[in-house]
């Protein structure tokens, strides 16, 4: 059957979603090329992180490399945008293959200690799904919280979820009731006093994480490991508070907790072989997957995923005014994202699953730690934002209205 020929607004739509997937394996080629994390960590974390059918490597070596360095330089030349000048990476003569292992918690590492007593300050989503997921595994817990309404709203949240988990068959009432059993909700900072891991879960603030690791290196015993759930700050300035430069690190969840596989691990220049081994086997205990990160804003998948996301935006600006002309076509662009790569949702549908509050605040500390104009954060976002779209959790945003 002959295939109807396209309309020049859809052949539009599907160049608009292939430029931006070529944007996106250009900038991994790129950070790799700059030797941040290596392409089995690249793919790995863009697969768990963002629930890709595949990495960016393992996209381009679908695709071909040399079919993908030839996209990108035909974009270079047409519209001039340093996004699609293609990566050195690309020239490389005689182009490696991408590696074959996963960058996972692989096997023991001798100067891991176990982590049998687990400490969370925070009582937030992230906070609570962590604690499931590590009573759910035998680890015993406690979370500390700002306030006794506090406690036991993060009580009741990981009771629920947990009640959840049995009605949906992912796991027995008893195996719930175990992980129940082994959790404690507080208020009283002392009971991190005897922790072997710390896991800090507040506000995505710098003054407000130091404040907490500051408190962290008083309560807290020697040689306990302390860990930040940042996503996107720098792990040394919030944690150089606590006063333990060799036992502090990130541990960045993806949410929820107890479902997402991915952990990016982040290791300042300080941090103790000792303690990375700790955070890694605490890690795999909890059947997670571990990313290493050096120590900079937006580690790897929010580095990679941002300048998708913003850049979109910017092009749905440029074709489309008013929410329901925006509507209709972010939900095209969407589609032809979908089809033309395989992810499982496109960038608007994504940006309302994220919250525009979050993917602004995120942005805005890139743009601030590379002053790229890819992590600037577009004016229909923030006019978006300033009009109190949230996306899902408000019901407003690209794709709802």
């Amino acid at each position: 059957m002959t295939r109807p020929s396209r309309t020049p607004a859809e052949a539009g739509r599907e160049s608009t979603a292939r430029a931006l997937v070529l944007g996106y394996l250009n900038r991994a080629a790129a950070l790799h090329g700059q030797g941040y994390a290596d392409r089995a960590a690249l793919d790995t974390a863009m697969r768990l992180g963002c629930g890709l059918p595949e990495g960016p490597f393992e996209m381009i070596g679908r695709l071909g490399a040399d079919a993908v360095h030839r996209s990108l330089t035909e974009l270079w030349v047409a519209t001039g945008d340093e996004a699609y000048a293609p990566a050195p990476w690309f020239r490389e003569p005689g182009r490696p293959a991408p590696e074959t292992p996963s960058p996972t918690t692989g096997p023991g590492n001798a100067e891991a200690a176990p982590v049998r007593r687990l400490g969370i300050l925070g009582s937030g989503t992230m906070a609570r799904g962590i604690a499931e997921a590590a009573a759910r595994n035998g680890v015993a817990t406690v979370l500390v919280a700002r306030s006794t309404d506090s406690a036991e709203r993060a009580r009741t949240g990981v009771g629920q979820s947990l009640e959840r988990s049995v009605r949906r068959g992912r796991t027995t009432a008893s195996a719930a009731a175990e992980a129940v059993a082994l959790l404690d909700f507080t208020v009283a900072r002392g009971a991190l006093g005897d922790r072997d891991l710390v896991v800090e879960a507040v506000a995505e603030d710098e003054q407000v994480k130091r404040e907490a690791f500051a408190m962290l290196g008083a309560v807290c015993a020697p040689g306990t490991v302390l860990a930040t759930t940042t996503s996107s700050l720098s792990v040394t300035a919030g944690t150089a508070s606590a006063g333990r430069p060799g036992e502090v690190l990130g541990l960045h969840f993806f949410n929820p907790a107890p479902v997402m596989k991915l952990v990016e691990l982040i290791r300042t220049p300080t941090t103790t072989t000792a303690s990375t081994a700790t955070a890694r086997a605490f890690c795999a205990a909890l059947g997670k997957v571990v990313v290493d990160c050096g120590d900079r804003a937006g580690f790897i998948v929010n580095f990679l995923l941002f300048p998708y996301l913003a850049r979109a935006v910017r092009l749905l600006e440029s074709c489309a005014d008013g929410p329901a002309e925006r509507y209709g076509e972010a939900a095209r662009i969407d589609e032809a994202v979908v089809a033309g790569s395989g992810f499982p949702m496109g960038p608007f549908a994504l940006l309302d699953t994220i919250g525009l509050d979050v993917s602004v605040a995120i942005l805005d500390r890139l743009h601030r730690e590379f002053a790229d104009s890819d992590f600037e954060p577009p004016a229909l976002l923030r006019r978006m934002l300033d009009d109190g779209c949230l996306g899902r959790k408000n019901g407003r945003g690209f794709r709802v209205l």
